[in-house]
């Protein structure tokens, strides 16, 4: 890492550690338009003047370090100010449901530039009428906004020119050149093109108060403006990109970089660009973004191992995506073949198309160890038993079948609401097909309107009924009337039995057959009983997925003690492999247990975290098995995964001295996180689980 990267990383780590939000939302902005609209009809008009005031309030600076502008800072409000604001913006309308989690089509600015597409959209309106005409007037009005928005961070860097010593002012006067080409026209140069990234994004996310927002595939957008010579210093601006984004928002989210995969025509479309936007994550070393390599069969071999290599080195940040795996689940929802390639991981490992994307992910998560809970009960309550462990099944699957037709309801509730109270201009601008249908995203304009829902716990579910089936329907060893008792009692008197449980059923993640195929009987229900369903507007699909955010700690928090031996209130397992501690028998059999059932139709996401000690990956060889093992799970069919590799030694220093680690970055359950930010349950969660010493 050169000094300058190295300064600008630390000066970002303390930014976003004391951060406030506050150059992000302005409630005092918000009021102020919507009083100066209210005699106006129009949502969506009114809706397009908001986006224009807001981005036209943000205020920027820039040091004597940094390679681009548009760096946000804080905009401060007198208590009374605030309060006055959100009480009037709180006789609105507020709209539930999802926002972001997208990658904006580029090209839709990049084609032409802002005063081109902003006449383009103003020809539209005047040939329309009614709804129509107002969405467009309210691109244009949108469009307003992000021009003033970009000539703001102009003047941040001509106010900060005036004091510059002269090489700095030569970096700065190119800056300065960069802003006012690309606030009228198209970019026409790598730093037009990823300035003008950066701008999109934060126009998405301050403009329509949508929520990460990402680059996307990085090495596909910027390719046009590639030069080879300028390597270096297309490095540099990558990582700056990567700095702004950390910069932005809060840590425990996640923003996504995609390198790799494959053309449309089924080409392999690695480029040096690939390999830059991986290196990056070397020289930056934050949480943001994530860059996941999109690999296949023809991916060329050092990318992946750079990729590994990074991982080695105790890099959490990237992940490794199976591109003919969530390819294949693409077309399975209906996506072309062309465009199926052309995919996003939104932002954890949730798939959207990109460009053409209102799909709302994770929503909502789902607990499958709370949903047996309540079976349980149910069963202990009634004084009803089950004839035998498939009847159970039934019953489970039964009560689960309510949970999914609720949270569909409600779903679509939510999506006539938004479509009632919404509106997004920006978003729609840069969003198939929007423009071309005349109408906003929140209205149904986009190409592809998914509802994503993920099923949290299914490793614990699994071993649950691995138990219940040996100890309830196999030995007899426990009514549900006795095993009600043993969890309500968090096993507290009954060690034994909770040893029992955890110890001599068999576990999820040991290429066990007789466990792995109650895995295959879950996965194969839920796809079916999702497909029964479709979302308005647009008879969208409700698309299953299996990972969990943080949420296997929050439903773990809720749930108490599982007849797999888990004790009331800790973590699930985070994500589609085995629970904490369970795999006894080596990664190899853990991924043989995590691939012995289809991964394509959960294109809501699925994470696989593994977890290696340090030490391992001394030697050549040893990072080269790693490379296997991580390619033969992919070749199985693997969706993704993510890989921590850690020093135990240093995560016990961090938890006793969190600031001399504030940068320690782990991965949870599809997004990275600093390990001092971590909950105590959370860390907690992280060190438990197992930690493979041999390949």
């Amino acid at each position: 890492m050169n000094n300058r990267i190295a300064t600008l990383r630390e000066r970002t780590l303390v930014r976003q550690r004391n951060f406030t939000g506050k150059h992000i939302y302005h409630p005092p902005v918000d009021a102020a338009s919507l009083k100066k609209t209210e005699s106006l009809d129009s949502w969506q008009v009114r809706s397009g003047i908001r986006v224009c005031d807001r981005l036209a309030a943000l205020k920027f600076e820039i040091d004597e370090l940094e390679l681009m502008a548009g760096r946000t800072v804080d905009i401060e409000y007198t208590p009374e100010e605030l309060a006055g604001a959100k009480a009037y913006i709180d006789t609105y309308h507020s709209v539930p449901g999802q926002t972001g989690h997208c990658q904006p089509d580029y090209d839709v600015l990049f084609s032409c530039g802002i005063d081109q597409l902003r006449e383009d959209i103003r020809q539209k309106a005047t040939r329309s009428s009614g709804e129509t005409a107002d969405f467009y007037q309210s691109c244009v009005y949108a469009l307003d906004g992000m021009q003033a928005m970009i000539l703001n961070a102009l003047t941040s860097v001509e106010v900060a020119m005036e004091t510059a010593n002269a090489s700095r002012k030569a970096e700065l006067s190119e800056i300065a050149d960069s802003c006012r080409r690309i606030a009228h026209k198209k970019p026409e140069t790598f730093r037009d093109a990823i300035q003008l990234v950066w701008f999109v994004m934060l126009a998405h996310m301050s403009g329509d108060i949508v929520h990460m927002v990402g680059p996307g595939r990085l090495d596909r957008v910027l390719l046009p403006y590639h030069k080879a010579a300028d390597r270096d210093k297309e490095l540099a601006l990558i990582e700056s990109l990567y700095l702004f984004i950390n910069d932005y928002s809060y840590a425990g989210v996640a923003f996504a970089v995609m390198v790799g995969g494959r053309n449309p025509d089924g080409s392999d479309a690695t480029n040096e660009l690939s390999y830059l936007a991986m290196e990056a994550v070397r020289r930056t070393g934050l949480v943001y973004p994530t860059v996941g390599l999109c690999r296949h069969k023809d991916t060329p071999d050092d990318l992946v191992k750079l990729t590994t290599d990074l991982i080695a080195d105790g890099y959490s940040t990237p992940a490794l995506f199976n591109d003919d795996t969530v390819s294949a689940g693409m077309r399975e929802y209906g996506v072309p073949a062309a465009d199926s390639y052309n995919y996003i991981n939104s932002t954890c490992v949730e798939i959207t198309p990109v460009g053409g994307s209102n799909v709302w992910v994770a929503s909502p998560y789902f607990s499958l160890c709370g949903t047996l809970m309540e079976l349980i009960d149910s069963i202990v309550a009634e004084n009803r038993g089950c004839n035998s462990f498939d009847d159970f099944m039934a019953d489970y699957f039964q009560v689960l079948t309510g949970k999914i037709a609720a949270a569909v309801k409600e779903q679509s509730q939510w999506r006539e609401e938004r479509r009632l109270y919404g509106r997004k201009p920006i978003q729609s601008i840069f969003t198939n097909d929007c423009l071309s249908r005349g109408r906003d995203i929140d209205d149904g304009g986009a190409r592809y309107n998914w509802v994503e829902c993920s099923f949290v716990g299914s490793a614990n579910l699994i071993d649950s009924l691995a138990a219940i089936r040996n100890m309830v329907f196999g030995v007899r060893k426990l009514t549900f009337s006795e095993l009600k008792q043993v969890l309500d009692a968090d096993f507290n008197g009954y060690e034994a039995l909770q040893a029992e449980l955890y110890h001599n059923c068999p576990k999820y993640g040991n290429n066990n057959p007789e466990v792995d195929n109650l895995q295959l009987i879950l996965v194969d229900w839920i796809r079916q009983e999702c497909a029964k369903y479709r979302m308005p507007p647009d008879n969208a699909p409700f698309v299953p997925g299996m990972f969990c955010w943080i949420m296997h700690q929050v439903l773990g928090s809720e749930c108490r003690a599982t007849p797999d031996g888990r004790k009331a209130g800790f973590p699930f397992a985070d994500g589609s492999g085995p629970a904490q501690g369970r795999e006894q028998n080596g990664p190899t059999s853990a991924i043989m247990s995590v691939t012995s059932w289809p991964h394509s139709a959960m294109i809501g996401g699925i994470a696989y975290n593994m977890k290696f000690d340090k030490s391992l990956f001394k030697t050549p060889e040893m990072r080269r098995k790693f490379q296997s093992l991580v390619e033969t799970f992919l070749d199985r069919g693997g969706f993704e995964t993510q890989i921590n590799v850690l020093d135990r030694g240093a995560l016990v220093e961090a938890q006793k001295n969190p600031d001399a680690y504030r940068d320690l970055v782990v991965r949870i359950g599809g997004y990275t996180d600093y390990f001092t930010n971590l909950s105590a349950g959370m860390q907690a969660e992280v060190m438990l689980r197992t930690s493979f010493n041999d390949l």
